[in-house]
């Protein structure tokens, strides 16, 4: 049986090898955004019983995927990598009607999988430990690297392909098999990164997928017995309360959650560049990245020329279908999160903040078929205000104004998160500040705050992570054990 039946546009779960339907026979609909009326297809609706299914597979067939060598697990990925490559319109494509973002976005996504696979495809033939002296002169001591076994994958919809890969790709590399719940607002993107490794010959039970209610099958992601970590990135809330079963259950949790990233633009910035990285990383996505830019500090002596710069560029956004030619910024995800950021357009101008640009739903034919909304400025943004404090994860820039650096970082560091941050200068020393002083796992040069290469650590400080880091090698720290080997003849 093969994943899609595209009489019925139904995507089914996989487990062990297989694809199958749920045993609640029921399924979810996912609706293009762009246009609420048009069906993506159907997901299935899962039980407790489909999970543990997964988790046992996934459970069973650990052991031998861990004997593999690191180079034949490499050769899957590398396969996987290929065929992805080959299906990228139609992965970007599904992308883009599943969540909204435009389709040269989702198609730069999908190729940024590609290059995740490759990527820990050549990480099985790395280095995985360390020889140490010993105070024995006869014996040898070294570390070595352990699978944590069966890893739990909770994944968003705002990243659908390229979130679920550099999670599930270092766990199974390091030897792991997983058992990923992605979002239900893009199961079926994920369904297709799915078919991509059953195509290249993934042996059966080394990766699982079950798709539902986070309400039903969430809990079970990290209660099962067969579970031994779990990754997840989404909400804060959400993955505190997974944090705290991991902890009573004594196992692994990885946690990315949210972040109100600053860019500072200090007074001798380069207000073209700065504008143009504060757009891009504030409005792209239609602002759903845990890195979007959030709060723009400005310096009082290049105040008014940036602001000036900054509405003349976000005036020339297209707002529309992200398959459309020429679109700049597409739909949000849902109903649910326009009137989110809606109501917090709504709460900036009750606290006070001057509304510089947009606010509304476009006056578009669009607008009244999908969840549009106008890119949106504030300025008179002070830091206690909840458009300063709360992540709202739209399109929204709240414009703060200071008189020096120093006065820029303490505002930049007063949030609960820590995420990513940027800055805009030329001066050395106003660089050099800024990487000592901002409190954030990504601290960014001249550069917008959203986005990492995929060879770098991932992740935050404060309430935006439990303090591991995804990506790049330090995967390892969280998808292995360190085991402290110990030799005398």
């Amino acid at each position: 049986m093969t994943a899609t039946d595209v009489k019925l546009k139904t995507y089914l779960n996989y487990i062990n090898g297989e694809w199958s339907a749920s045993e609640t026979e029921e399924t979810g609909t996912s609706y293009n955004p762009a246009n609420k009326d048009e069906i993506v297809g159907f997901y299935q609706l899962s039980s407790s019983n489909d999970f543990d299914q997964a988790a046992t597979s996934a459970r069973a067939a650990q052991k031998e995927w861990q004997k593999l060598s690191g180079n034949v697990k490499g050769d899957y990925f590398l396969k996987a990598a290929s065929i992805l490559e080959e299906r990228i319109d139609d992965v970007a494509t599904t992308m883009t009607k599943e969540m909204g973002k435009t389709f040269p976005e989702a198609k730069g996504e999908t190729a940024r999988g590609v290059a995740i696979l490759r990527y820990y495809a050549g990480e099985g033939m790395r280095s995985n430990g360390d020889v140490i002296p010993s105070s024995d002169s006869g014996a040898l001591m070294f570390t070595s690297r352990a699978p944590v076994g069966v890893v739990g994958i909770v994944t968003p919809w705002n990243f659908p392909v390229a979130i679920p890969l550099w999670k599930m790709a270092p766990a199974l590399i390091y030897g792991n098999t997983v058992v990923i719940k992605p979002a239900s607002e893009t199961a079926i993107t994920c369904a297709k990164v799915i078919e991509c490794l059953h195509d290249a010959g993934i042996p059966s039970g080394v990766v699982n997928m079950v798709t539902g209610k986070g309400s039903v099958i969430g809990q079970d992601i990290v209660e099962h017995p067969e579970i031994n970590g779990i990754s997840f990135t989404g909400s804060n809330a959400v993955g505190k309360q997974l944090a705290h079963t991991a902890v009573s259950r004594g196992i692994k949790y990885q946690l990315e959650m949210g972040g109100k990233n600053p860019v500072i633009v200090a007074n001798d910035a380069n207000l073209d560049l700065a504008v143009e990285a504060t757009i891009s990383g504030g409005l792209k996505s239609t602002g759903q990245k845990c890195t979007a830019t959030s709060r723009v500090i400005v310096q009082n002596d290049v105040y008014d020329k940036f602001k000036e710069k900054l509405l003349k560029k976000v005036e020339e956004i297209t707002v529309g279908d992200g398959l459309e030619e020429g679109t700049w910024m597409g739909p949000l995800v849902s109903e649910k999160q326009l009137n989110t950021v809606l109501d917090y357009i709504e709460i900036g101008k009750e606290e006070g903040a001057k509304l510089l640009f947009g606010g509304n739903k476009p006056s578009s034919s669009n607008a009244a078929i999908g969840h549009y909304v106008e890119p949106t400025v504030f300025e008179d943004v002070s830091p206690n205000m909840r458009i300063a404090r709360e992540e709202i994860f739209g399109p929204v820039l709240a414009l703060m104004k200071v008189d020096t650096l120093e006065e820029a970082l303490n505002m930049a560091n007063d949030s609960e998160y820590g995420l990513s941050a940027s800055i805009f200068t030329t001066k050395i020393s106003n660089m050099l500040s800024f990487m000592e002083d901002m409190d954030a796992g990504m601290v960014r040069i001249n550069a917008e705050s959203a986005g990492v290469e995929l060879q770098a650590p991932f992740g935050g400080m404060k309430q935006s992570s439990s303090h591991s880091r995804e990506q790049g090698r330090a995967a390892m720290e969280f998808y292995t054990n360190t085991k402290t080997v110990f030799v005398k003849g």
